[in-house]
């Protein structure tokens, strides 16, 4: 049963994030991106800090070693980030920013971790594959989050998983439009990043077999996650969002933050 709702989870998140993204930017709703970054920082936040964290905590694991494995972790998705091994660190070309520019619904569609002030040399066709393989290398290790939440409690993976979803649209929207040009079709761009989406499956299956074997260590791969959680939404989704705004602009950010947090509360409760 476990194992099935990983499956169903994973895939949710790796692939119905990507057809979700696919509907908004088809629906002309690429201009609400910005808004799509609050909500999932939000969400991201609530995770970690308010389902994962004190999961992990209720445990017999020592609070001393699991602060040690939560800084280990912002340190080591910071290391991956820094060598553009995580997808969400790395940016598009200066290409793949005019690709954008041309695009009717560009209004900032890029990676939801994209910093967008740095760029780097491949053109838009090696981008595309930089791209593929950026998102395969996430999606494993997002599937593997995703099955230490259901091992520790369905609630908990159910919550993950639509943290995951909620964080990965902005980005795919981003990935679409990149894809678009270097695939020709808008059909072969979404059937590619579909592709990539499944690897989170596996992840998920590779999680649920070696967590049946390390189930003592379940608490620090919970504070992991909650470290990838939280890095992402402070180190890559809200410095996005860190720009002088008008006041409604940033009460709009601000309300679409705290909506990420309740309709997190509200999964929550639901799932109990």
């Amino acid at each position: 049963m476990t194992l099935i709702a990983i499956l169903i989870g994973t895939i949710a998140a790796g692939v119905g994030s990507v057809w979700l993204a696919a509907l908004l930017s088809m629906a002309m709703l690429a201009r609400y991106t910005q808004h799509m970054l609050s909500l999932a920082a939000g969400a991201l936040m609530a995770t970690a800090f308010m389902h994962l964290l004190p999961e992990a905590f209720e445990s017999e694991a020592g609070a001393h070693e699991l602060f040690a494995m939560l800084l280990a972790g912002l340190v080591f998705f910071f290391l991956l980030d820094k060598a553009e091994l995580w997808h969400h660190g790395h940016e598009h070309s200066r290409e793949e920013e005019a690709l954008l520019d041309h695009e009717p619904q560009d209004h900032h569609a890029h990676h939801a971790h994209g910093h967008g002030h740095h760029a780097h040399d491949h053109g838009p066709r090696s981008g595309g594959w930089t791209v593929l393989a950026g998102d395969s290398v996430h999606a494993f290790g997002d599937g593997i989050l995703i099955a230490s939440a259901f091992m520790a409690d369905m609630r908990l993976g159910v919550i993950a998983a639509l943290a995951v979803l909620a964080h990965e649209v902005p980005h795919h929207m981003g990935d679409l439009v990149v894809l678009r040009h270097t695939s020709g079709t808008s059909r072969a761009a979404l059937v590619k990043v579909s592709l990539a989406g499944t690897v989170t499956a596996l992840g998920g299956i590779l999680g649920y077999f070696l967590l049946n074997q390390l189930q003592d260590y379940l608490p620090y791969f919970l504070v992991a996650a909650s470290s990838s959680f939280v890095y992402v939404a402070l180190a890559d989704l809200i410095p996005q969002l860190q720009k002088r705004l008008s006041l409604g602009a940033t009460a709009a950010q601000v309300a679409w933050l705290v909506t990420g947090i309740a309709l997190v509360t509200a999964v929550s409760g639901l799932a109990h």
